[in-house]
């Protein structure tokens, strides 16, 4: 055989070879490659519209696409986030407050919710763990009717929407406030402005996954007293020596005289013992 048909030859499986390489390789990519979707480029506070320069378009794989994404920055530029969102975090509806919603606190509430402030210190406000986002129960300290002191949950697992102005924070950087938004209902809204007139209110910090509902009936000093009292005569019964009966002397006591039996000696009277 000649060498130019060798070469020719040559070619022509090279340039088959070439073709299905580069078939294969372009239905593998497409394969993996999915819809557009936005991101955000950088931290996102909760209540702040988006703005065009902190968003970006990535394609995402269609395996993990999310659902509720934008594929057109144009579509989110404006939008206030109801969340607050990290860098690389892909911008969905559900974490965006209504179209017509202009930004601020207000955004992040959910639907029939209140925002309402409570002043707090270091001590009330759990030493300044208690972040955005957190959930926390709140007490109240004061005297009923009867001038007598007691304590309870007024409402239990409430979610902290702002520390002072912050609606966000560093879990690492726990930070002292003077005040505490609260994210409540209309009726816990009511029920925790009565309870700050009568007395002063606390924070219990709980777990975020706690949903366990409260029974509490609340503690009065009575309460305390009974428990202090049962804790002292569990002590002193425990302290106390126990007696040795082998040891114990006992003191014999006196036989009396019958009553009504008198005896005369001579001139004197006196009680029949004395015979």
């Amino acid at each position: 055989m000649k060498p130019s048909v060798l070469i020719s030859i040559a070619l022509l499986i090279g340039a088959v070879a070439v073709f299905l390489v580069a078939r294969w390789v372009g239905l593998g990519g497409s394969a993996k490659v999915g819809p557009r979707v936005v991101v955000a480029t950088s931290g996102v506070d909760a209540g702040m519209p988006l703005v065009a320069n902190n968003l970006r378009v990535l394609s995402w794989p269609s395996q993990t696409a999310p659902q509720g994404g934008f594929e057109n920055p144009e579509k989110v530029v404006g939008r206030v986030t109801r969340q607050s969102l990290v860098p690389g975090e892909p911008i969905l509806e559900s974490r965006l407050a209504p179209v017509d919603i202009k930004g601020g606190l207000s955004a992040t509430l959910e639907p029939g919710k209140r925002a309402i402030t409570v002043r707090v210190n270091d001590v009330i406000g759990v030493a300044g763990f208690a972040l955005p986002g957190s959930y926390v129960d709140v007490l109240v300290s004061a005297r009923d009717t009867r001038n007598e002191p007691f304590s309870k949950i007024v409402l239990d697992r409430v979610k902290v929407l702002a520390v002072a102005q912050e609606t966000a924070a560093d879990p690492a950087k726990p930070k002292v406030v003077n005040a505490v938004t609260l994210e409540l209902t209309p009726a816990e809204s009511e029920r925790l402005d009565l309870a700050r007139s009568v007395g002063s209110l606390s924070l219990a910090l709980r777990n975020e996954l706690d949903r366990a509902q409260l029974t509490s009936t609340g503690t009065r000093l009575d309460d305390l007293m009974h428990e202090v009292a049962r804790s002292s005569g569990a002590v002193k019964v425990a302290n106390e020596p126990k007696s040795n009966t082998a040891a114990t002397k006992t003191t014999p006591v006196a036989r009396q005289p019958p009553s009504g039996v008198e005896e005369f000696r001579g001139i004197q009277r006196g009680l029949g013992s004395e015979l």
